[in-house]
């Protein structure tokens, strides 16, 4: 009868798993900074770059002007390039000229460049030659030197008819005029008042060929035209 008054010693060993719960160093305690520092990567993971997609999960701002300029065969304005990225135009810009400036320090051989209201991508002047060697002869068509003559007085005197660019040339050159405007050099540029006559001026076309983004980029003519143009224009 003593014996069954003692407490039971099992009983006494199956409380004891429970004491370590609330004992200091016990495994509970050191889980909760190891779950912090696991969930660190998370929130970083959640916030974009500055230069990437606003989702997080497009290329960035860069890459994904550079593809779309690479397949272009025209400028393309700011503008077009911020509505199809959906991002602020400043912000097109922006990264259009880090971008200009980056190819230039790194020495790229390649130059992105705004020409006429837009941007594009365009070979290096200093490696200009050596796309001129890689370029087989006759594979590009060349302005004459009539033609060329034809297109200046054009860009310098625009609008003008053809019966002053005559003048000033001093032959005809409706025929050199008809092949600037089949290659996309000149246009019409409405009629004048006075004579009837057709006017030309240059087109975008030939601001994105010589590399402007407007006519007064065009260097000083005055000092090699001859002094008496105007006594010709006013015969005709």
């Amino acid at each position: 009868m003593e014996r069954s008054d003692a407490p039971d010693p099992v009983g006494r060993e199956a409380d004891v798993p429970d004491e370590p719960d609330g004992a200091p160093g016990a495994v509970g305690d050191v889980q909760s900074p190891v779950e912090n520092v696991l969930e660190e990567p998370d929130e970083a993971a959640a916030t974009p770059g500055d230069d990437q997609d606003p989702a997080g999960t497009g290329p960035s701002l860069g890459a994904a002007l550079e593809s779309i300029l690479m397949v272009v065969d025209e400028p393309v304005a700011d503008v077009m390039l911020a509505q199809v990225l959906e991002r602020p135009t400043n912000e097109i810009t922006a990264a259009l000229r880090e971008l200009s400036a980056e190819y230039t320090a790194a020495g790229r051989g390649f130059d992105l460049r705004e020409v006429a209201g837009g941007w594009r991508f365009y070979t290096r002047a200093e490696c200009a030659a050596l796309v001129e060697r890689f370029v087989r002869d006759g594979q590009q068509a060349r302005l004459t030197q009539a033609a060329l003559e034809t297109l200046a007085v054009v860009a310098y005197r625009q609008p003008v008819s053809r019966a002053r660019v005559a003048a000033v040339r001093g032959v005809s050159s409706d025929g050199v005029m008809r092949t600037l405007l089949a290659r996309g050099l000149v246009e019409e540029a409405g009629v004048d008042p006075e004579s009837q006559a057709v006017l030309y001026r240059t087109t975008s076309y030939f601001l994105e060929r010589l590399g402007l983004k407007e006519l007064g980029e065009l260097p000083e003519l005055a000092p090699f035209l001859p002094d008496n143009v105007e006594t010709l224009e006013e015969q005709k």
